[in-house]
């Protein structure tokens, strides 16, 4: 336990050097995105949905861009102190470099990944005539294992760090033991998720219902795992000295998975009374 509790002081962020340093980080996000391509195939061909690989091709490619022009975004509008500045200075969102090094892009946010991706969804479904509810569900099923990576990517590179503990398996990080929440989080918003959404799919009533079961729950598990992870120190706990930003976003985020899930249902009982 010792070893792990110091595992910072023996891990390279840096997996290996190609002209640039290439972080664990970076790989694991590549790992979240092919593993979400991964589920979706899988589901598509379990289920028998009636989705082709050149369209599954081109969604994924127009939520790409959106979540990670939302995800950029996202974070510069919610969290970055410096917000006035890449407003006036676009050019500099995307900058991998600072005082000429290589430091790669730093800074996204889960709420403006979703929004993008959202968005880039919609767009695709207007241009295609594909189902916006349909692939909704299938995104709902396929993100959260990748979220995994996400998570361990963020703990591999020292950051979105937990709240002080004295628990057995904390973390040292600047000599303060915590909690490796980024971890929690992988299990919560990502597996137990997964669990949710994929044992659900077989009873949806409506396309699109298992996106607002994904939303809810991923709201209150993020809620959840929140409890143990420090506020992002630009910031600091938004309310009572306890609530976070990131909690606050999350908690908006499954109210309004209710609402929606009861439009919708009422919506959807209506034609089936027809």
């Amino acid at each position: 336990m010792e070893y792990w509790n110091h595992i910072y002081e023996h891990f390279n962020p840096v997996a290996f050097t190609l002209l640039v340093p290439v972080h664990w980080y970076g790989l694991m996000y590549v790992m979240a995105l092919l593993s979400s391509l991964y589920v979706a195939k899988w589901i598509i061909q379990k289920d028998g949905l009636d989705i082709t690989k050149d369209q599954l091709d081109s969604f994924f490619i127009y939520i790409e861009i959106g979540v990670i022009l939302g995800a950029r975004l996202g974070y510069i509008l919610f969290y970055d102190p410096n917000t006035l500045y890449y407003l006036s200075h676009p050019w500099q969102i995307f900058n991998p470099f600072q005082n000429g090094e290589f430091i790669g892009i730093r800074g996204m946010s889960y709420h403006g990944a979703l929004l993008g991706f959202l968005l880039g969804a919609y767009i695709f479904s207007k241009r295609t005539g594909n189902s916006f509810g349909k692939f909704m569900d299938l995104v709902a099923v396929a993100v959260p294992l990748g979220y995994v990576f996400g998570r361990i990517g963020n703990f591999l590179n020292q950051e979105l760090i937990g709240r002080a503990t004295d628990v057995s398996w904390g973390i040292y990080v600047g000599g303060i033991l915590r909690h490796p929440s980024q971890l929690y989080e992988a299990f919560l918003e990502g597996i137990v998720v997964f669990v949710i959404v994929y044992m659900y799919r077989k009873y949806k009533r409506f396309d699109g219902e298992l996106l607002l079961l994904y939303g809810f729950a991923y709201g209150i598990l993020r809620a959840t795992a929140e409890i143990y992870r420090a506020p992002d120190i630009q910031i600091g706990y938004i309310c009572c000295d306890a609530i976070t930003l990131g909690q606050s976003l999350s908690l908006s985020m499954s109210a309004l998975a209710v609402i929606l899930w009861f439009f919708f249902r009422l919506k959807y009982k209506s034609v089936q009374g027809k």
